[in-house]
């Protein structure tokens, strides 16, 4: 049984006349006598009396009119529903992205969709490199942002910003003032250490030929206390300039470069290929796209590029 049989014995139904609504439904009279019978025998009862040309509802058709209204009106409700969200879109749009991209790099993104689409809740879930994959990959949200480049065919990829990943030291530390520092000057300091993430992967990376030497401090779960503990003279850390732009601007904090080559990071908004996107999605995307077209995917200025 499908929506054009109901819809058809509805007609019946309202027309009381099983040819007037072979017009309204254009179609032949012998063509809803079968649907007619059809449903009839789906349902194991007859749904009309019929006397000569005149039809009346069985105490089944009376019963199976007032389901079949309600069904027909909850389809209705779901198409004006779906129809409402392209127009005004509502609901939820997940993201999974860590706590410091969000911060630093995106609040004027995230600004300018509220504006655009104020009905539209957005969830931050906080997640760290292969989690953000993974969780874009599963459908558990619906985007991520992430450290690039990214090699997984499923995912469609939009470039969103650059910047440089840089020794930060307090500005009382003997780095201070030099203009870059090499791997092995490093290993002899005290580390504060991001506990995961892309950003440790490439510190490790960049310090694996001293391995055997390195002195972690600690080992943190969010920028906001790299950055503190570095203030208080506890080690240094390293991170991208844009999360302690405010701390450097200030003089709190002094970003060095790195030897023999800078550490540039490119960030990402990653989705899947295969997902169906709303309005709402496409909507943040073009957003996304827009604020990379701004910037450049340049570096930003620090105000301590010696």
């Amino acid at each position: 049984m499908d929506f054009d049989q109901l819809h058809t014995f509805l007609e019946i139904v309202r027309l009381n006349s099983f040819s007037k609504a072979a017009k309204t439904c254009f179609r032949t009279q012998p063509a809803i006598s079968a649907q007619i019978r059809q449903m009839e025998q789906e349902l194991g009862t007859q749904l009309f009396d019929r006397f000569g040309s005149r039809i009346t509802l069985t105490v089944a058709g009376r019963t199976f009119a007032r389901y079949a209204r309600t069904i027909l009106d909850l389809r209705r409700q779901g198409f004006d529903a779906v129809r409402e969200l392209e127009r005004v879109p509502k609901g939820e749009m997940s993201i999974a992205a860590n706590e410091a991209t969000c911060v630093h790099v995106l609040p004027a993104v995230f600004a300018g969709y509220k504006r655009l689409f104020p009905k539209v809740q957005i969830q931050v879930v906080r997640s760290y490199g292969s989690r953000t994959v993974e969780s874009v990959l599963d459908n558990s949200v619906d985007f991520g942002i992430t450290q690039l480049p990214l090699r997984q065919k499923k995912l469609e990829v939009v470039q969103v910003y650059s910047d440089e990943i840089r020794l930060i030291v307090s500005p009382k530390h003997p780095f201070a003032h030099r203009r870059a520092v090499r791997a092995e000057e490093i290993v002899k300091e005290d580390l504060l250490l991001p506990k995961a993430g892309q950003t440790r992967k490439r510190i490790d990376e960049f310090l694996d030929d001293y391995e055997d030497k390195l002195k972690v401090s600690m080992a943190l779960e969010s920028s906001v206390m790299q950055k503190r503990f570095t203030e208080a003279g506890l080690g240094v850390t390293f991170m991208a300039v844009t999360n302690a732009r405010d701390e450097l601007k200030s003089g709190r904090l002094k970003a060095i470069r790195l030897k023999p080559l800078p550490m540039i990071r490119t960030i990402g908004l990653i989705y899947r290929k295969d997902k169906a996107l709303s309005r709402a999605a496409l909507g943040f995307i073009q957003l996304v796209s827009e604020f990379a077209a701004q910037t450049g995917l340049g570096l930003p200025s620090t105000g301590n590029s010696r």
